[in-house]
């Protein structure tokens, strides 16, 4: 069985990432996003195996937008990291409950993966809370 694919995914996972830093940059982004095809994936769930586009991915980046914004309560933003900023083609979105400590020496994988490849299984070391379960049930009967 050929694994390239998914050794693929994962170096570029860890390769070189850019902060989107502050709130307003968050919003041109998620403009730029929006006007594309993405693979969604919520860490620790089911991997996608379409992409979405059009009012589909609008509708959930427009709620993980107001997720985060509503739970992570900064003046900045620095949850959501790209590979490229203005074309973007893999994007890590950590959720601002389980960001951890910059002393632990675990790493927190994100919670959401947006992708114009298809992503591979990423281990999710801690169970995914019950409130992002259901938030991610609500896209997967939309």
């Amino acid at each position: 069985m050929d694994k390239q694919p998914a050794t693929d995914f994962h170096a570029r996972l860890n390769g070189r990432f850019y902060s989107l830093l502050q709130w307003a940059d968050l919003d041109a982004f998620w403009g730029r996003v929006k006007s594309g095809e993405w693979y969604f994936y919520q860490v620790g769930e089911t991997l996608p195996e379409q992409t979405l586009g059009g009012e589909a991915l609008a509708l959930r980046v427009d709620a993980l937008n107001k997720l985060l914004r509503d739970d992570h309560d900064c003046s900045v933003c620095g949850i959501v990291y790209a590979d490229h900023l203005e074309q973007p083609t893999l994007i890590k979105v950590y959720d601002p409950n389980t960001l951890g400590s910059s002393c632990s020496s675990t790493s927190t994988p994100p919670r959401w993966i947006l992708s114009t490849a298809p992503p591979a299984h990423i281990d999710n070391h801690a169970p995914t809370p019950n409130n992002r379960r259901r938030w991610w049930q609500v896209f997967q009967s939309a």
